[in-house]
């Protein structure tokens, strides 16, 4: 329930229901009176029609706190960001001890905190080499790798394609693309 979209469509299932509350950030809603089994139902319902989900366990909640500011930080291609150290930042960010938000994250999502921030990192790898702006070694600074070769083996071991590969197919696909138009256009 980031965008005003999402706030807005919340505000209006709750407001059909007649219920006083307030929006807080990162999805939280306070609703001032207890809420019935069925007013719980009509909510979820109408929320499902919208694209939305009642999230009413506080640890799943915590849980998608904490991917919303992995993603938010790993999205941040500036300097500074890239540098982060998870542990502390996600420590501080969210007032709990690493390993119990550690341990509550795999108890939940059957992966780890650093296997769910390397899946992201090779996810964004890989959108920065479809663009084609960045080279490699840009990259690798910007998503905070070692070296080239740091971020080509995590790569490789993720995907199975080195990230030179990937962008080969990308090129090889985008020429196949190009040459089905170029047909189409002599067709016609």
């Amino acid at each position: 329930m980031i965008s005003q979209r999402c706030k807005m469509a919340v505000r209006d299932e709750l407001n059909k229901l007649g219920l006083h509350f307030i929006i807080a950030e990162m999805g939280v809603v306070d609703i001032m009176e207890d809420i019935t089994p069925l007013q719980r139902g009509l909510i979820k319902t109408g929320l499902n029609v919208t694209g939305l989900e009642l999230i009413e366990d506080k640890n799943a909640l915590l849980i998608d706190h904490l991917k919303k500011i992995i993603t938010d930080k790993l999205n941040d291609l500036s300097d500074e960001s890239s540098k982060v150290n998870f542990p502390e930042y996600l420590s501080k960010k969210l007032g709990h001890e690493y390993n119990s938000i550690s341990k509550l994250f795999s108890d939940i999502q059957g992966t780890t905190i650093e296997k769910f921030i390397i899946a992201y990192k090779i996810e964004k790898v890989k959108e920065l080499i479809i663009y084609g702006e960045l080279n490699l070694t840009e990259i690798a600074g910007k998503l905070n790798y070692s070296s080239v070769a740091h971020l080509s083996n995590q790569f490789k071991k993720v995907t199975g394609l080195s990230p030179s590969h990937f962008r080969m197919l990308k090129t090889q696909r985008l020429k196949v693309i190009e040459d089905k138009q170029n047909i189409l256009k002599s067709l016609s």
